[in-house]
């Protein structure tokens, strides 16, 4: 989560103001990289500070690129092949999934999952067709494949099916993704679990909390809910709301979510959730450095009940 490459520059460099993890000299030689990459495969780009774009409007964003970067604890000196491997699946994607058109239909169910992406407007015509969860997060199908994810727009799910089965199919996937488990506590009492694996639909398994909960933990949901976090596709953090303790772990979990989310591959939120009987309500947000955390008026509530105000 706080780790660092090796032989990187100091924080006392001047940052980058698209990727605050990365001084601007690393930005800029990450931006090159990424022009000569493209260019190798006989595609000119505009390398944009946060995405590349082509003059027929194509564009692909590039954080989760720098979030990989910056996490390769080898350094500078890995970049390259960093690089060329992820122009190496934007290149290939660029017709669209594959795998509908190849895979007999029922492999293609057994690789359907649910996955979040953040709910940009732009994003709203292609994957808006889920059902509303997580506060600024979008629910969308996606396929599970051996080198790649591919997210599936509306368009895409028209001829595979109906969309309710084929969400009743991806969560009975989802209960299959394989987490390891920790528990996070510190001296204030604070404590929470973190779920974290490889896997791209981790963050998902939100969908299905009150069986996480049970599965991973002692603790079974309580009325009032589970503080949850997905700050980023491989990482969930989860709290069973019992007593004061949700206080201090709270203020943790948020920092957490903002650490996370701004320094790792597929972020998707840096707020704090309650979950209760399904439904999600954002209680707690963190600046980027997560060192102060702003609660919402349901949070503000929250934490009253719990230490009895």
């Amino acid at each position: 989560m706080f780790g660092r490459g090796e032989r990187r520059d100091g924080l006392e460099q001047p940052r980058d103001r698209e990727f605050t993890f990365l001084s601007e000299a690393e930005a800029a030689r990450l931006r090159v990289l990424v022009r000569d990459a493209f260019a190798e495969r006989g595609i000119d780009v505009t390398v944009e500070p946060g995405r590349v774009a082509t003059g027929s409007g194509w564009r692909s964003g590039l954080t989760n690129l720098a979030a990989v970067c910056h996490n390769d604890r080898r350094g500078p000196r890995r970049w390259p092949a960093l690089v060329d491997q992820h122009v190496d699946r934007v290149v290939r994607s660029l017709n669209g999934p594959q795998a509908l058109k190849a895979l007999p239909h029922e492999q293609l169910l057994t690789r359907l999952h649910p996955r979040f992406i953040p709910g940009e407007p732009r994003l709203l015509k292609a994957f808006g067709y889920g059902p509303p969860s997580v506060p600024g997060l979008l629910e969308v199908l996606a396929l599970d494949l051996p080198e790649t994810v591919d997210m599936l727009t509306a368009d895409h799910l028209a001829g595979l099916g109906d969309l309710t089965a084929l969400r009743e199919r991806a969560f009975q996937n989802l209960r299959a993704v394989r987490v390891d488990r920790e528990r996070v506590k510190d001296r204030s009492g604070a404590r929470f679990d973190v779920l974290r694996g490889d896997s791209y639909f981790v963050a998902s398994l939100a969908l299905v909390l009150d069986e996480v909960v049970r599965r991973y933990g002692k603790d079974a949901p309580t009325p009032d809910g589970i503080l949850v976090a997905l700050p980023h596709r491989h990482r969930l953090a989860y709290h069973v709301i019992r007593d004061s303790d949700v206080v201090p772990s709270l203020n943790l979990m948020a920092r957490f979510a903002a650490r996370g989310h701004e320094e790792s591959p597929g972020a998707l939120s840096p707020a704090v959730f309650r979950w209760q009987d399904g439904e999600f309500t954002q209680v707690a947000t963190s600046d980027d450095a997560g060192e102060h955390v702003k609660l919402t008026a349901e949070g503000v509530a929250l934490t009253a009940r719990a230490v009895g105000g």
